[in-house]
Parts: structure tokens; C-alpha cells; sequence
């Protein structure tokens, strides 16, 4: 984006003063020397502003249309004062329905012309481009490239003036028309303009309201804009980016804290035992040994192993302190199937599992295990039970992955609806295809 600087204007030479030879109106000529037509803001004819009588070049209806930046406004862009000598409303027809945005012509007798326009409240400083792109490549969507960066291709349309008041470095007349052809690489848009063998192109850099009103010192805001604009950026381009970077440093400090988790965490193992469970009616449980969980309060965990085969097991486990009787129980079942059919080869299940128990006060402890379940063709089966004091707790890390992953993926959707909804205004609109094929 160009930024105007705040620095002394030059001396700019006096207006040439003369009147309308249609209505008799006074017309000063800010461009006098460079202007090609001027349009009398009185009766709204269209003049030649080389022939120093002003010939009409085509009689005309006063201009009802007001330039939200008067005529004869000075303003300072790029260090260099420019005066607003001319405006016009150019109109284009999408599907029967007309839309219009208006020009302004600025002059500097010392560097020639800029350009401004506006689209409900959508901004473009325009200059007019002394050479072709470098590259133009067709196909359904175009591409052309300038000075490295590749433009998208947004819309064709012909475009029409509808109205003109002021000085032009051109013979305007109402009704001209050109075929306008727009490129997008926010914030640039480069557009070619072809009327007759000649084409005409321009470079626009979105400019913000607010920058144009301190530029050229208007005492009234400019209107807020509406909706998304062709070259407009993107304001949430960045956030994707922005998120992923806080991601991979909250992700670093997580792999820090699961190293030093497992660094510090005993996962001391105080007790293992094989078991058998028979199939038999009424098998009792089975009580272990007291085993002695040391040190501060800390998680249990519990892991069990088993040989089973096409079979299951549930077991019912209750972890009891020997001096108070306080009880913690926990269950799971253990299953393992395999085969095979016309797919392929299977399995189902897992012949081992883990599971914790948190907070156990330090103590003596024994565990009373209650196993039942499993295939009547089966008589029995073994599983060994493990209790480890003090485990690393992994879960937890990987439910904090995924709860850092929930903004990075939010992230994106800001920036995809705001180019969808700029995409949506174009020749190239997401829901084009399917609405052809629809008519069809």
C-alpha cells in the first residue's frame, strides 16, 4: 500500500479561466496544455479542451452524480501535490444487473495524471503502466505476470461512462465503452482496458478510506466499506500462520514437560503376579499378598496381559489399603478374535490394556481380583496383573495436542470465507460450474 507523506506542495500553476459555449457557464482548466476533453458541470456538454473556443463535442444533461471528493481539491500523494480535475461514473450490466463505481482524474502539471476510484467505499490509487505484462497465459482461469508476481484473472466485463464532470486526458463521451479486463494479486489490480486494436493497462493499490480522506484533506469520513473487494486484503491471511507458530512453541514446551515428566516419575513396579481363571461354577476371587505403594500421593497404574484367543475375560480389580480398608476398583475386559473371510485376514480386540487409578495415598495395599466371562468352549485362560507406583501419565499430553490443534484449524476458516466471499463477485465463482451443469 502507497502511504501519503505529509511534505510542502510545490507551486502549482493558476487555472485557465473560460465559459461553456453550450450554456455560457464558467469552466476552469487545470490542465490546460494536457487535458483532451472537459465536461461542463452546468449543462453537462462535453467539450474540447484543446480548441481554445471549447467546441462542443457532444451536448449533454447536468450531472446529478456528486464526487465524494469535490472538484478542485488538492491533496498530496507521495510527497507531490495533485489536483482533482475530474470524475466519472463507469457502469458495468452482470445478469441484468448494473453496477457502477466512479473515477477521479488528479493532476500535476509536473508529473502528469493519477488516478483514483471507489467502489461503496472500496478505494484504489491507479496508475496507468507504460508497458505490457510480461506474460500473459489463457486456459479457463488467466494469469498474467508483472515484474515477478502473478495476477489472477477476476472479471471481464464492458464497462460504460454513465456520467463525467471535469478534464480528461481523453475525448470522454457518454456511452463510450471499453472491454475492461481485471487481475488480482491483492493489494494490486492490474486491468486492461480495449476499445477498438487499443489496449490500455493500469496497476491499483487498495488504499484504505481513512488514507485517502488524510490525503487529501477532506473534513467528512469517507463511507466505510462495503463488503469484500476484488484486490482487497486479506486480514486474516496471516492468522493461519500466526497460530501454527503459537502451536509449535506450545508444542515444544509440552515435549518439555512430557521429558520431564518421565524423568522425574518413578514407574517403580510393586507387584506382579500370574494368574489362571478356571471356568468353573462359582469361581472365588483372588486376593494377592500386601504389597507396600512408598512416598507421596501418586497414580497407580494397573497394567494386565493375557494369552487369550479367540476368547474374552472381564476382570473386576479392587485395590484395598490394609490398615483403613479405603477401596478403589476399576474393571475392564480383556478380548482377542482372529480369522479370516473373503477380505482378508482379521482381528478384533487386544490381549492387553492399561488403566490408572490417580491420588493413591502412600500405604500397604493388596488387590482383590474378581475374573469372569469368556468362551463356553474354553476352560480357562492366564493373565498377569502389574502395578506400577508413580507412572508417566501420557494421555494427558495428547489431549493437550489436540486441544492446540482446535484454534490452528479454526484459524483457517476466517481467511477462506473472506476469499470466498471475494471469489464470489468474480467470473471464477465457486458455485459456477455447478450451476452450468444444473442448466444443462
Amino acid at each position: 500500500m502507497v502511504a501519503p507523506f505529509e511534505t510542502p506542495a510545490p507551486r502549482v500553476p493558476k487555472a485557465a479561466g473560460l465559459n461553456c459555449p453550450s450554456c455560457g457557464a464558467a469552466i476552469e482548466l487545470h490542465a490546460q496544455g494536457w487535458a483532451v476533453s472537459v465536461v461542463c458541470g452546468a449543462c453537462g456538454a462535453q467539450l474540447d479542451a484543446t480548441n481554445e473556443n471549447l467546441k462542443v463535442l457532444q451536448y449533454g444533461e447536468r450531472v446529478t452524480a456528486k464526487p465524494r471528493i469535490p472538484l478542485g481539491t488538492r491533496g498530496t500523494w507521495k510527497g507531490a501535490p495533485w489536483d482533482v480535475i475530474g470524475f466519472q461514473v463507469v457502469t458495468i450490466i452482470v445478469e441484468s444487473t448494473k453496477y457502477s463505481w466512479t473515477e477521479y482524474v488528479c493532476f500535476n502539471p509536473y508529473r502528469g495524471f493519477l488516478y483514483l476510484s471507489e467502489y461503496e467505499g472500496h478505494w484504489n490509487v491507479i496508475e496507468k503502466l507504460r508497458r505490457r505484462p510480461d506474460r500473459e497465459d489463457g486456459g479457463d482461469r488467466p494469469t498474467v505476470r508483472l515484474n515477478g508476481t502473478t495476477y489472477k484473472h477476476f472479471q471481464t466485463a464492458t464497462a460504460y461512462t454513465t456520467a463525467a464532470l471535469g478534464e480528461f486526458p481523453w475525448e470522454v463521451r457518454m456511452g463510450d465503452q471499453v472491454v475492461s479486463r481485471d487481475f488480482v494479486a491483492p493489494p494490486y489490480i492490474l486491468s486492461a482496458e480495449a476499445s477498438g486494436d487499443e489496449v490500455t493497462w493500469s496497476l491499483g493499490t487498495y488504499t484504505p478510506s481513512e488514507v485517502i480522506q488524510k490525503a487529501f484533506g477532506l473534513v467528512t469520513p469517507l463511507m466505510h466499506p462495503i463488503g469484500v473487494f476484488a484486490n482487497q486484503p486479506n486480514p486474516h491471511a496471516d492468522l493461519p500462520k500466526r497460530m501454527l507458530e503459537r502451536f509449535a512453541l506450545a508444542l515444544i514446551a509440552l515435549v518439555l514437560l512430557l521429558i520431564l515428566n518421565v524423568t522425574l516419575a518413578g514407574n517403580r513396579t510393586v507387584f506382579e503376579r500370574a494368574f489362571t481363571f478356571s471356568r468353573a461354577p462359582e469361581t472365588p476371587a483372588s486376593v494377592t499378598d500386601a504389597f507396600e505403594l512408598a512416598g507421596r500421593t501418586s497414580n497407580v497404574a494397573i497394567d494386565l496381559e493375557s494369552d487369550l484367543d479367540n476368547d474374552w475375560l472381564f476382570l473386576a480389580l479392587s485395590l484395598i489399603n490394609e490398615s483403613t480398608g479405603e477401596t478403589r476398583e476399576v474393571t475392564r475386559q480383556l478380548s482377542y478374535y482372529h480369522g479370516s473371510d473373503s477380505d482378508g485376514s482379521w482381528t478384533e480386540g487386544n490381549r492387553r490394556e492399561s488403566l490408572r487409578i490417580a491420588s493413591v495415598p502412600g500405604g500397604r495395599y493388596f488387590l482383590r481380583v474378581q475374573a469372569e466371562g469368556g468362551e463356553p468352549a474354553k476352560s480357562s485362560a492366564s493373565y498377569t496383573v502389574r502395578i506400577r507406583r508413580d507412572a508417566p501419565h501420557y494421555g494427558f499430553y495428547g489431549i493437550a495436542v489436540l486441544a492446540l490443534l482446535v484454534p490452528v484449524v479454526l484459524s483457517i476458516f476466517p481467511s477462506a470465507s473472506f476469499e470466498s466471499r471475494r471469489w464470489a463477485e468474480s467470473d471464477h465463482a465457486p458455485t459456477a460450474s455447478s450451476d452450468s451443469d444444473d442448466d444443462e
